[in-house]
């Protein structure tokens, strides 16, 4: 695989630092994506998706979800045995694993719930009022300045 540098990229542009270690990290080839444990992505509306991850084994106590620096974070930790159980055969697993998923900005977790072997979080991406567009309308009188002096006196 190609190894490519996107210092270019650095020097060239500006506030554009999240897209390019976006770049770096997917295009790292020495990195292996864990495989442990399964998930899935869904799109549920516009805004909005799923992350469903199979958890068999593991107990809503043993399971941890966060957010910390636009990252998803969940975790399972099982609790340690009390008795030391005899497996003829072991397939499913219970290692411990930390999975991360980078979140685009204004995407919140609104819920996590378990069920069936199955931790499910639902993601929605909520876009300030103030950075959706918004339509201006235009007059066609000309524009009258406002004295600025004249309305402060009107007010008090």
């Amino acid at each position: 695989m190609r190894n490519f540098d996107l210092a270019p990229l650095y020097r060239a542009t500006v506030g554009f630092d999240q897209v390019a270690d976006l770049m770096d990290r997917v295009l790292a080839s020495d990195v292996q994506a864990p495989s442990y444990p399964p998930y899935n992505i869904e799109k549920t509306a516009e805004d909005g998706w799923r992350i469903s991850v199979a958890v068999a084994g593991f107990s809503e106590d043993e399971l941890t979800v966060e957010v910390r620096e636009n990252a998803l974070i969940v975790s399972g930790r099982k609790a340690a045995e009390e008795g030391q159980r005899v497996y003829l055969h072991r397939g499913i697993a219970t290692r411990a694993f930390d999975r991360r998923f980078h979140l685009a900005d204004h995407v919140r977790v609104t819920a996590a719930s378990t069920a069936d072997g199955m931790l499910h979080i639902d993601l929605v991406r909520e876009v300030p009022e103030a950075l959706k567009p918004r339509r201006i309308e235009i007059s066609a009188s000309p524009h009258k300045q406002v004295d600025v002096d004249s309305t402060v006196t009107q007010s008090v």
